[in-house]
């Protein structure tokens, strides 16, 4: 019969990401995970396989507090720029977080529609958001969506890795700066001339 565990999963994954949070991933090791819980390494293993499960769910445990972000931003108008307001608080509030979540090395490169997926509903709420608010087709909204999520996640990775400060007013001109230049360049029809990458002339 298998040893009853001492923790929960959840006990396990809410230690684990607290030491995320505090200390970033590389200081999450089971010596460190059974010292935050009380105990030696050897409960951990009762519920889980091995680290890599454990920092598999520290970062859907992360996702899951960004979500949480995420939703604060359906309390205002506009919803969009509120999602960029809550993305940037995020890298403010939880800058390891953040790190995990958008700053991680990969072992190969995604596209952006592999990041989009793995947004969750909020990112599909935003594309619903953005063609009723503005008018726009399906494959507008998302290239709306494209660029200014991608300028937001600059913003986010300058402050979450210590390299710029922003205040609240700055962050918010920013966003609407580069919301409104993008949004008048779709609606002329030119945004996708000014985002192709010109070809090199022989």
């Amino acid at each position: 019969m298998p040893p009853k565990p001492k923790f929960t999963r959840e006990e396990i994954i809410d230690a684990a990401l607290k030491i995320a949070s505090d200390k970033g991933l590389k200081a999450l090791t089971s010596r460190e995970l059974g010292a935050e819980l009380g105990s030696s390494a050897r409960p951990i293993f009762t519920v889980f396989k091995g680290m890599d499960e454990v920092l598999s769910e520290v970062r859907k445990a992360a996702l899951a507090r960004f979500d949480e972000y995420a939703e604060k931003a359906k309390l205002y108008t506009p919803v969009f720029k509120q999602v960029g307001l809550q993305m940037i608080m995020f890298a403010a509030e939880q800058p390891k977080l953040y790190r995990l979540l958008f700053m991680s090395e990969k072992p190969e490169a995604e596209t952006f529609d592999d990041i989009f997926r793995n947004l969750g509903p909020n990112a599909t709420l935003c594309i619903e958001v953005i063609r009723k608010d503005y008018s726009l087709s399906y494959d507008d909204a998302m290239l709306l969506f494209k660029h200014t999520w991608i300028y937001t996640y600059g913003v986010g990775a300058l402050i979450a890795s210590g390299m710029c400060r922003f205040t609240q007013n700055e962050v918010q001109d920013m966003l609407s700066r580069e919301f409104v230049a993008m949004l008048s360049l779709i609606k002329s029809g030119k945004a996708n001339s000014c985002t192709t990458i010109p070809e090199k002339k022989s």
